[in-house]
């Protein structure tokens, strides 16, 4: 993987680069759906392509690995193979789902064991096993295996956890290595800064991790539940530390507002459930505000759900339409909602873009922070 920087913003720290995989290319910033189990949930393959334009997807090693499981996955050629997705893929490790398995998990220096949530069944999470689970998923980006600490967390824990993690690094990179992808191609890791909200913590993990000397680096323990100017204040600290010549990918952000802060501090790739999530609760993001489609202000609105956005499902749909599908609890609703809601956010990024290459990004930013926050 390779990552060329082609504009900085002059007013802000927001940068457009692209990534280079053995899948394509990644245009940055970019937003990327989330697919936790091979699927981004209620939405086709080919809607991903043609009227959300995706450029990368994620899958989930903590639930790929409990189903199907890597003999299928093996079997098929890799996660690539095995959902007909023929651009890029990453990998988040795991560590989150053990983070939000609080009851069922205990940390180790070895690794975690788990219960599976599927069947209660026990299993063991070590950097190296993540490794090789990642190997047959055959990710293009796969993730180091961290713990993610929760918020608020004590500073005594948040430092000892930090430590584990950069151990556990140290192992994922050793056998990343010295292992070799299963299917013919390059896969490329990400280590992960963590060092919850404590500015100490997150300098010395953003200094540990910048010297491993890897393709990319992501940003953990964020979005989980602390106020948004302690993520930015988080972020920008790291972002100083980081290497400007690779890609930065904040994880789990966030909010539309949240994607836009971000990159103006110098975050690259962005994934998060909520687009999709929101949508199938009848949330809708659009270049005007915030819609609640389930309100009845909506039922005689015969225009389309969000005109100047494009695309098929966000201009061929009407307002009115949409919410008698989320009253009918048809599963078109969710379906249409969550094509409309991704196609935004990948408008977002791309429009980003545009305005970080012709110098207008600060004004731009300011402006529809403001407005995508408003509720209509």
């Amino acid at each position: 993987m390779t990552f060329d920087l082609v504009a900085q913003d002059p007013h802000t720290k927001a940068r457009a680069g692209v990534v280079h995989t053995a899948h394509g290319s990644i245009e940055t910033p970019i937003f990327m759906p989330v697919g936790t189990v091979g699927s981004v949930k209620a939405v086709h393959q080919r809607e991903l392509k043609e009227d959300i334009k995706a450029q990368i997807i994620l899958g989930n090693t903590y639930h790929l690995y409990l189903r199907p499981g890597l003999d299928v996955l093996r079997q098929a050629g890799g996660l690539h193979k095995f959902n007909g997705w023929d651009r890029p893929i990453l990998t988040d490790s795991g560590g989150y789902q053990v983070y939000s398995l609080s009851k069922t998990r205990k940390i180790k220096e070895e690794g975690v064991k788990f219960r599976s949530h599927i069947d209660g069944s026990q299993h063991l999470f070590s950097p190296e096993g993540v490794m090789d689970i990642q190997r047959v998923i055959g990710a293009d980006i796969i993730m180091a295996f961290d713990e993610c600490t929760p918020w608020p967390c004590e500073y005594d824990y948040a430092s000892r956890s930090l430590d584990m993690t950069h151990r556990w690094l140290k192992r994922c990179i050793q056998r990343f290595d010295s292992t070799e992808g299963l299917y013919g191609y390059q896969q490329t890791l990400f280590p992960i800064v963590q060092g919850s909200t404590f500015k100490d913590l997150r300098v010395k993990s953003a200094e540990f991790v910048a010297e491993q000397g890897r393709e990319g680096n992501a940003i953990g323990g964020l979005s989980v539940g602390e106020p948004a100017e302690l993520m930015y204040e988080m972020t920008e600290i790291v972002c100083d530390i980081l290497p400007k010549d690779k890609p930065r990918y904040l994880m789990g952000v966030g909010t539309p507002a949240n994607i836009l802060e971000n990159i103006a501090l110098g975050v690259d790739m962005f994934d998060c459930v909520m687009p999709t999530r929101n949508a199938r609760n009848g949330m809708l993001f659009t270049t005007q505000g915030i819609i609640n489609i389930k309100n009845k202000k909506w039922e005689t609105d015969f225009s389309p759900i969000d005109a100047e956005l494009g695309g098929y499902a966000s201009t061929f749909y009407t307002k009115s339409y949409l919410r008698h599908l989320f009253q009918s609890t048809e599963y078109l609703a969710g379906m249409v909602a969550s094509v409309h809601n991704l196609s935004f956010y990948l408008w977002l990024v791309g429009e980003a873009r545009q305005r970080i290459q012709n110098g207008t990004f600060l004004e731009w930013k300011e402006r529809m922070v403001k407005q995508l926050m408003v509720r209509l």
